[in-house]
């Protein structure tokens, strides 16, 4: 695999034309805005083919392979997988950018399409970051303002996240708090048969439920205020529920149901400074 560090290489040409490509990002981001000095950062990969893009957490990637050999494996020892701080997925068809986001929510998986439009403004400033010249842009999305920096000579009009739009690669994007940002930090060439697989097409537990973003936001919140939702509806019906800890021993369900409505409620006061700020207005 041909590996290329930010800084050092000089074949824009190639990055720029040539398929299967993945530019990979450090993500930080602070997840408690009353605690802006605890700082969480996270590998992502964008692999660009001719198709599209697709965005993800590089824990979760591997962690999503260890899970799926140990179910062929028929075992039920899902413990010490690490599955990261970044639990969605952003796939953009090209050429026309169609965004699909993936996220678990209780016990569903959602499809969110998008179709809220960049309204960029391209400045005039230029920055030189690394070996790579950048020029400035900034534009309002989903209750945050932000900046970007995009290389026109690579012209992939895409970059993290749901970002894209501009006459170039967007190498580094943060918002105005500073709060949450994503810097290019490496670029990859990729086998012809390393092409990204959609999530749409991997096997889960249940359906993967289509809905626009509006709906998602509406799911969103009510899985905030409602987190053992799904399971409570569940053991309503006709279902009977079973857990055991990795000893073999059952569990008790409804106190365990309880430890996760406290620990969601905790949580949920520490995580009030999301990437998509309007979720929560």
């Amino acid at each position: 695999m041909k590996r290329i560090i930010v800084g050092i290489f000089s074949f824009l040409s190639i990055i720029a034309f040539a398929q299967n490509q993945r530019f990979i990002y450090e993500y930080k981001f602070v997840t408690d805005s009353t605690k802006t000095n605890e700082i969480t950062s996270e590998i992502m990969f964008l692999d660009v083919a001719k198709k599209g893009s697709k965005f993800y957490s590089q824990k979760k990637s591997i962690a999503d392979s260890i899970h799926q050999e140990r179910i062929q494996k028929q075992t039920r020892d899902f413990t010490g997988i690490d599955y990261g701080n970044v639990p969605f997925v952003v796939e953009k068809s090209y050429p026309g950018f169609a965004n699909s986001f993936f996220i678990n929510l209780d016990m569903n998986k959602y499809k969110v399409s998008d179709d809220r439009k960049m309204d960029w403004k391209i400045l005039s400033e230029k920055e030189k970051i690394g070996e790579l010249n950048s020029q400035k842009a900034v534009c309002n999305f989903a209750g945050r303002i932000w900046t970007a920096w995009f290389v026109s000579d690579i012209p992939i009009q895409d970059g993290p996240y749901k970002f894209y739009g501009l006459p170039g690669l967007i190498i580094k994007i943060e918002d105005k708090t500073k709060s949450h940002s994503f810097v290019l930090k490496e670029v990859k060439k990729l086998r012809q048969d390393q092409e990204w697989t959609s999530d749409s097409e991997k096997k889960v537990f249940g359906n993967i439920i289509s809905v626009d973003q509006e709906k998602y936001k509406k799911q969103f919140i009510d899985n905030r205020e409602n987190p053992t939702k799904g399971m409570r509806q569940m053991m309503s019906g006709n279902t009977k529920i079973m857990m055991v800890d990795e000893n073999g021993k059952q569990l008790d369900i409804e106190e365990m149901l309880r430890d996760q409505e406290r620990n969601a409620k905790a949580n949920n006061a520490k995580n009030n400074n999301l990437l998509e700020l309007d979720l929560l207005k």
